[in-house]
């Protein structure tokens, strides 16, 4: 037997637990309060390649597309060839860095600015009303210093986050009636409403457009749909045989579409000589600068009708990788929208994309004619400062939710 003490064993069923300075738990819950992490800003994954690829050639065939299509008429009417682009082009570097920061920025803070970012909204679609430019019947633009504000192209973006927020938090609910269409209805309603009283008709059918793609994405009762295409049917069957239903600047434009005989004076002109600027372009174009129709035939080509000269100066096969080029954006975005594991992310870029998509069909039925003339700017082409730097603004976000996607967790 061995004489070795062993030491005695410490018991610690009685024994009170060690005692933490006072206030430390205090300390250490609002030191964690205050802190945060760098992924909660900044988004660390990396951006969508093909989608920043399609936006910035879209973009650049769109400047050059400008300047080629405004010369004549920035000569004619500002005694400066450039002036047009300039302005653009400027607006678009702008939106360029916008785009790149807003990328970095992890999307969820835009759930922090969504309250005032309504608020401010739909002031913007009030004031307007009341104190716009002269600019005939129109109240679109807010005049502010050198530069106009159109209150419409936030609205756009307004109500796809919205929207999206709404219909990411109520996603169960979607299938209700109350809470899958009445409510949401209700904040297109407001929307749709304010903008058909700026006398802009084509914004308020695109905003319509959007939040009912939103809310078909989020899975409202397909009935709606059923019965809202019939009610569609129903309006434009009135339009067309009583377009005296509609506000006079509509209804003339409706008049105008029905009647195709050919006068200068009357709204026919600017229609007709777009047309005849589509079918002078043939297959191959008459060559980028050498557009005839341009030269005040097309009234005002930097804007709603551009792509007739895109049409005239590129031809079919021009036009055709144009519209590939948006087709290909839309499909992109749509891929990333369904990568993306965050409800309110994936309507936020069906959104956007469905805006881009929508506003682009509209743009070339009206050209060409297949509809009556809305108004409808084409995206990335037309010129509007407020408008492109709202357009690259958004493709940031969508770029941002890419990374978001891309990011890899450690």
């Amino acid at each position: 037997m061995s004489d070795k003490l062993e030491p005695p064993k410490r018991s610690y069923r009685n024994e009170a637990p060690e005692a933490k300075p006072k206030g430390e738990s205090k300390i250490i819950k609002k030191n964690r309060a205050f802190s945060f992490n760098k992924s909660d800003i900044f988004t660390l994954g990396g951006m969508d390649i093909p989608f920043f690829a399609l936006t910035i050639a879209l973009l650049t065939i769109g400047l050059v597309m400008l300047f080629s299509a405004s010369y004549p008429y920035a000569l004619q009417h500002k005694s400066d060839s450039y002036y047009f682009f300039n302005r653009q082009l400027l607006f678009a570097v702008a939106g360029v860095v916008v785009m790149l920061v807003v990328s970095k920025l992890n999307y969820k803070l835009l759930k922090l600015i969504l309250n005032p970012l309504f608020v401010v909204t739909i002031l913007l679609l009030i004031v307007v009303l009341f104190y716009h430019t002269n600019n005939g019947d129109f109240k679109r633009w807010i005049p502010i210093g050198p530069i106009t504000l159109q209150p419409s192209d936030i609205a756009k973006f307004t109500l796809i986050l919205a929207m999206s927020y709404y219909c990411a938090k109520n996603y169960k609910k979607m299938k209700n009636f109350i809470d899958g269409i009445v409510y949401p209805l209700i904040m297109i309603a407001a929307f749709c409403g304010l903008i058909f009283l700026e006398h802009h008709l084509s914004c308020t059918i695109l905003v319509f457009c959007i939040g009912a793609t939103i809310m078909f994405c989020a899975g409202s009762d397909m009935r709606l749909y059923i019965v809202g295409l019939g009610i569609i049917v129903a309006v434009i069957l009135v339009v067309i045989f009583y377009p005296q239903v509609l506000m006079d600047y509509a209804g003339n434009r409706v008049e105008a579409w029905l009647n195709k005989d050919f006068s200068p004076q009357d709204m026919r002109w600017q229609t007709n000589n777009s047309l005849y600027a589509i079918g002078s372009g043939g297959l191959f174009g008459v060559g980028l600068g050498n557009s005839k129709q341009k030269f005040l035939y097309v009234s005002e080509p930097q804007n709603d009708f551009i792509f007739s000269i895109v049409c005239e100066e590129l031809g079919f096969i021009g036009a055709a990788v144009i519209i590939l080029l948006f087709a290909l954006l839309f499909i992109r975005g749509i891929q990333i929208a369904i990568k993306c594991k965050d409800r309110f992310a994936s309507f936020i870029v069906i959104g956007i994309v469905s805006q881009v998509a929508v506003q682009t069909i509209l743009n070339i039925m009206v050209v060409t004619d297949t509809i009556p003339n809305t108004g409808i700017a084409l995206p990335f082409f037309s010129y509007g400062g407020t408008a492109i730097l709202m357009l690259l603004f958004e493709m940031g976000v969508v770029l941002s939710i890419s990374r978001k996607s891309n990011q890899k967790k450690v």
